[in-house]
C-alpha cells in the first residue's frame, strides 16, 4: 500500500493540534486508501511531553493510520543508527546538525525526512504546532486532500484536475514534487507590532530580506506581501494552480514534498533562524519543477509564550538571524534562479552536488554586507524603543557571534548536503523496525 508521512514537529504544548492532525491522518487513509504514518517529533520539556503522550494515546484507532511519537532520546537513537550505517564522519558533528540543542526549523524537518525514508513513505506532509484548520459547513478543511490528489503524479496527467495551469514549456512530463497552501490569521513572523509602531522602520527591516536589484515598486510590493499569507481569506471551495510555486505563496505549516526531492537535498540546519526551512521551495521554483498551489489555507496563531519577555527576545533574535542569513541565501538563490532547469539531471532530479557548491561558495561573501545589516538592525531596534532596545543591546553583546553564525550556518549546510544522500539511503536500509510505533 502507498505510504505517506504526516508530520508534526513540536517543542511546545500542542495537545489540541495533535488531535486535529490525527483527524487529518484518518481522513487521508479513509478517503485515499493510503497508509498514513502520523509522526510527532517531540522536543518539548518533560511536563509538556507527558501531556503529549496522553494526547497521542487518546487518538481514536483508525484503519490505515500508524502513529509514531518520538521524544528526543528516541530520535537521537534513530539518528545514531542511521549515521553509523551511512559511514558518514564525523559522526558527532552530523548528529549535532540533525538534532541540535537549540531550535532549528530545518533540522526538525530533516529528521522527518529521514524517518519517512525508514518507513518507506513516498512523501512528507508537514504541519506546525501553532496552527489549526479552517472549517466549511462544519467540517475541517484538510490540506492533505490536495496533497494526495496531486503529489508524485506526472504533471500532464493531472493538468485537467487543476483549476488552472501555468506550467512552463517542457515541464509536463515531470512529477509534481510539491503541494502547498498558505495560512490565514496572524502574520507568520511576529512583526505586526513593529509595523504598527513605525511603518517606515518596518519596511526598512523587511526590506533586508529582499534581494538587491529589484525596482523600487516591486520591492515595495514584496515587502507588503511578506509574512502576510492569504490574509483573512475564508475557504469557500477548492482552487488549485499547477505551476512552479512561488515561496511567497505557501507556508511550511502547510506543505508536502515528494521523496524524490527530500532524499537528495536537505534543509539548512541553522539554529534559532526563522525561515531556514524554506530552501527547498525556492529550489523547486527555480528549477521549474511542477507544484500545486492550493487554497486550503491553515489558520495561524501566536502562542502565549511569544508574548512573554523571554519569548519576545528569543523570537526577535531568530528574526535577526533570518535577516543576516538572507545575505548568503539570496546569493545562492540568484545562482539557482540563473541555472533554472539546468539544476536537473537527465532524469529530472535535482543535482545536489551543484546546489552544495552554490551554498559552499556563498560562505566566501564579503562579511561587510552582514555587518552592515547588523548595523541597520541595531539602529532600527533602538528607534523602536521600549523592549526593542533590549534586543539592540543583545545585538551589540553578541555581534561577533551572530556574524560568525550566519556564515558558519551555510558551511554546515554544505557539509550536511555532502552526506545527505548517504544518510537517506542508510535510513531506508534501517527500515520501519527502527521507528517505534505507538499503535502497532
Amino acid at each position: 500500500m502507498h505510504r505517506v508521512c504526516l508530520t508534526l514537529p513540536t517543542h511546545r504544548a500542542c495537545a489540541g493540534t495533535i488531535a486535529a492532525v490525527g483527524a487529518e491522518a484518518a481522513y487521508g487513509a479513509r478517503q485515499f486508501g493510503v497508509e498514513v504514518h502520523l509522526l510527532v517529533l517531540d522536543s518539548s520539556p518533560a511536563p509538556v511531553l507527558a501531556e503529549h503522550r496522553k494526547a497521542v494515546a487518546a487518538l481514536p484507532p483508525s484503519p490505515g493510520v500508524t502513529v509514531h511519537h518520538l521524544d528526543e532520546d528516541e530520535q537521537r537513537a534513530f539518528l545514531r543508527e542511521v549515521i553509523g550505517r551511512s559511514g558518514g564522519a564525523p559522526r558527532d558533528r552530523l548528529l549535532e546538525l540533525m538534532l541540535p540543542s537549540r531550535v532549528s526549523y530545518g533540522a526538525c524537518t530533516n529528521r522527518a525526512f529521514l524517518v519517512a525514508q525508514a518507513l518507506g513513505c513516498t512523501s512528507v506532509h508537514r504541519r506546525d504546532s501553532d496552527s489549526r484548520y479552517q472549517h466549511l459547513d462544519g467540517e475541517p478543511v484538510f490540506p492533505l486532500h490536495q496533497e494526495l490528489s496531486f503529489l508524485g503524479q506526472r504533471a500532464d496527467d493531472v493538468r485537467e484536475s487543476a483549476t488552472r495551469s501555468k506550467l512552463p514549456p517542457g515541464a509536463g512530463d515531470r512529477r509534481v514534487t510539491m503541494a502547498g497552501g498558505s495560512f490565514v490569521g496572524e502574520m507568520s513572523v511576529d512583526v505586526a507590532e513593529i509595523r504598527d509602531l513605525d511603518p517606515d522602520t518596518y519596511r526598512e527591516l523587511i526590506g533586508l530580506s529582499i534581494p538587491g536589484g529589484y525596482p523600487e515598486i516591486w520591492r515595495g510590493h514584496l515587502i507588503d506581501e511578506s509574512f502576510r499569507g492569504a490574509g483573512d481569506t475564508a475557504f469557500d471551495g477548492d482552487r488549485t494552480t499547477l505551476a512552479p510555486v512561488s515561496p511567497m505563496r505557501v507556508d511550511m505549516c502547510n506543505i508536502a514534498l515528494d521523496h524524490e526531492v527530500y532524499r537528495r537535498v536537505p534543509l539548512p540546519p541553522a539554529t534559532d533562524t526563522i525561515g531556514s526551512d524554506y530552501f527547498l521551495i525556492h529550489l523547486l521554483h527555480d528549477a521549474k519543477m511542477p507544484g500545486v498551489q492550493h487554497n486550503r489555507h491553515i489558520v495561524n496563531f501566536h502562542t502565549a509564550e511569544r508574548r512573554t519577555d523571554d519569548g519576545f527576545l528569543a523570537y526577535q533574535l531568530r528574526f535577526v538571524k533570518f535577516l543576516l542569513s538572507k545575505a548568503y541565501l539570496n546569493a545562492v538563490y540568484a545562482r539557482t534562479a540563473a541555472a533554472g532547469d539546468a539544476l536537473l539531471d537527465a532524469d529530472g532530479h535535482i543535482r545536489a552536488s551543484e546546489v552544495a557548491g552554490f551554498v559552499r561558495d556563498s560562505t566566501g561573501l564579503d562579511p561587510a554586507s552582514s555587518a552592515h545589516r547588523l548595523d541597520v538592525l541595531d539602529d532600527a531596534y533602538r528607534r523602536l524603543g521600549d523592549r526593542y532596545k533590549t534586543v539592540a543591546d543583545v545585538l551589540v553583546e553578541r555581534r561577533s557571534q551572530l556574524l560568525d553564525e550566519a556564515r558558519d550556518d551555510m558551511a554546515d549546510f554544505a557539509l550536511l548536503m555532502d552526506h545527505w544522500e548517504a544518510l537517506t539511503r542508510a535510513s531506508a536500509e534501517t527500515g520501519p523496525e527502527g521507528v517505534r510505533a505507538v499503535n502497532r
